[in-house]
């Protein structure tokens, strides 16, 4: 009855009514700190700026900090998680596509690394200075070695950041069960794929940390 703007709302009406009733409404209902996650959401989506692919990966990782703050208080007939479901996967699809493209510029830069690297050594056969090449072949490969090292660092992250994602949603789903005052009514089957979820998801934990003790 007194909402800043009526429904039907775009994102941007949307975006202006939490700002409008942050401190009203939503900042009782989560953190108000996230403040700020609405208004990099108005600022990058509601005013016509380009997105790279970075900004994008921000949105989404602020758009999933959102949904998961509300979903302390419902899961609003099972929108939420459905929700968070697509975002994550948006994001997932986003990191393994900047992924896939960093490991082929690297694959690209190794190649002409070869190349070069072949060209200097008919050029230091010629000259017969050859005991000079493996410091020449050590500093070409010393940048790619850091690139690999980069690359292998995302791959584990990407790698954690699911496991993290996946018990999330897991463990909502199950708190939401469980809850007494639950108004939605779920089978048997459903509760029980989601606990064996679980603990396959477990033994997955402990098989990284193992591997990360060794």
């Amino acid at each position: 009855q007194i909402l800043y703007l009526k429904p039907p709302w775009t994102l941007a009406n949307l975006l202006k009514c939490y700002k409008k009733h942050w401190m009203a409404v939503f900042g009782y209902v989560v953190p108000r700190s996230l403040l700020s996650t609405i208004e990099c959401l108005y600022k990058h989506l509601c005013t016509g700026k380009t997105i790279d692919s970075s900004t994008a990966g921000i949105l989404l990782q602020e758009s999933k900090k959102l949904l998961h703050a509300f979903s302390s208080r419902s899961d609003y007939n099972g929108v939420l998680p459905q929700a968070y479901a697509e975002v994550n996967k948006l994001y997932q699809t986003l990191t393994e596509v900047r992924g896939a493209l960093v490991r082929s510029d690297s694959e690209q830069d190794l190649s002409e690394d070869i190349m070069v690297l072949s060209e200097n050594a008919v050029c230091e056969k010629m000259e017969a200075m050859t005991p000079n090449l493996p410091d020449c072949e050590e500093k070409n490969l010393h940048p790619n070695f850091h690139v690999a090292q980069e690359n292998r660092h995302q791959e584990i992250w990407s790698v954690l950041e699911g496991v993290w994602n996946t018990m999330n949603l897991y463990s909502i789903e199950i708190f939401q069960k469980l809850d007494p005052n639950a108004v939605t009514v779920t089978t048997k089957s459903s509760f029980e794929e989601a606990f064996l979820g679980l603990q396959k998801l477990l033994a997955a934990v402990n098989g990284i940390r193992e591997g990360i003790s060794r």
